[in-house]
């Protein structure tokens, strides 16, 4: 889900589910799995990053960490650039899988539109994802549909459950005769009126001048254009970058006064390398 990090004090499953966000924003360091990858791979990524604090925010959070990553490719235990979690069916065309992702939170005290409220906390996703192949694509790409249905807890207070999202997304991999690999994504994020209400509702308690109370309801979060790209720098360097947009325009609460612009970008690029891996090669 849609969080930034503004400032890090966390007790140590924040700072484990902050390490997962790692793994995820270096999704494209690590190689796709193949019959050639190696079964399991450790390693160092460096990355700055801008982004926007949540969908229809007008402040951007800007952060450079270092975090290590792990990638395994066993047949059900899966830590790689696709997920982290557990692979519960594979087919050709299909693969269900349980994942778990991580978002950094923010401290409502550096975003203007939530001062005085309560802090977006460190976020914990969890549950299925259905992956289905859907075959060629222009360019000698391929099509992919992702159907991720993911329960929200938040870590900074005591794993909270915060609600359920939802967000299909349509996905276009290649790569290029220079060992460029890329994708491109257009999706949509749901969100139950639980998780609607984390994000964007207003109580009258917090209403202020210039922040009416505000009752947030179900429905579209956003729309979002996704891009990533990674290349090889050599055996164990790897260079990889990242961009989407978010944009509210006909969400369900872009009504709400914590919503201050319709669109908003993330950026980030960064480099990882791998210190040890295996001999034994992964067999997807």
């Amino acid at each position: 889900m849609p969080a930034a990090e503004s400032r890090l004090r966390l007790p140590l499953l924040a700072k484990l589910g902050a390490m997962a966000l790692g793994w995820a924003a270096c999704g494209p360091v690590v190689a796709q799995s193949t019959s050639a990858s190696p079964l399991w791979e450790v390693g160092a990524s460096a990355f700055g990053i801008s982004q926007q604090a949540y969908p229809g925010s007008d402040q951007q959070v800007k952060r450079a960490l270092a975090l290590p990553f792990v990638a395994y490719r066993g047949e059900v235990l899966r830590v790689d650039r696709d997920m982290a979690g557990l692979r519960a069916i594979k087919t050709p065309q299909y693969q269900l899988d349980i994942g778990v992702a991580a978002s950094f939170g923010t401290n409502a005290d550096a975003i203007e539109a939530r001062r005085g409220m309560r802090s977006l906390g460190t976020l914990i996703e969890l549950g299925p994802r259905l992956k289905w192949h859907l075959g060629s694509a222009p360019g000698g790409g391929r099509w992919r549909a992702d159907l991720p249905l993911r329960a929200v807890f938040d870590l900074n207070d005591q794993a909270a459950h915060r609600g359920w999202s939802f967000e299909p997304e349509l996905v276009y991999e290649n790569q290029t005769a220079d060992l460029w690999r890329y994708s491109a994504s257009a999706s949509v994020i749901l969100a139950d009126g639980k998780l609607a209400r984390n994000f964007y509702e207003v109580s009258a308690a917090d209403a202020i001048a210039g922040r009416p109370a505000y009752s947030a309801r179900s429905g579209l979060v956003a729309s979002r254009l996704a891009f990533s790209a990674t290349r090889p720098m050599g055996a164990d360097w790897r260079l990889f970058g990242f961009a989407r947009l978010d944009s509210v325009q006909g969400a369900a609460n872009a009504g709400s006064p914590l919503v201050r612009q319709s669109t908003g970008a993330t950026v980030g690029v960064g480099v990882a390398y791998t210190l040890w891996r295996s001999e034994r090669r992964a067999v997807d």
